[in-house]
């Protein structure tokens, strides 16, 4: 995994398409482990949320987990 090239273009629009991909992933990912251990993932990442003191940070990981829990919902 160290010989890997993860580097992202500095382009704002191509850095927004990389974030969607990720998004995507995530809400595969959760779908693959089943709806039990999906729930306690997006349970876990909302009280991390809730502990966050940047507010700003928070609502962008607020909107970023509904994102994801909308479309695990489909």
């Amino acid at each position: 995994m160290s010989d890997n090239d993860f580097s992202t273009s500095e382009e704002t629009k191509t850095l927004a398409e990389e974030m969607a991909c990720m998004k995507a992933l995530v809400t595969f990912m959760l779908k693959g482990m089943g709806q039990a251990d999906a729930g306690k993932v997006i349970i876990n990442m909302e009280k991390y949320i809730a502990q966050l003191t940047d507010e700003r940070q928070a609502a962008v990981f607020s909107g970023t987990i509904s994102q994801i829990k909308q479309a695990y919902r489909q």
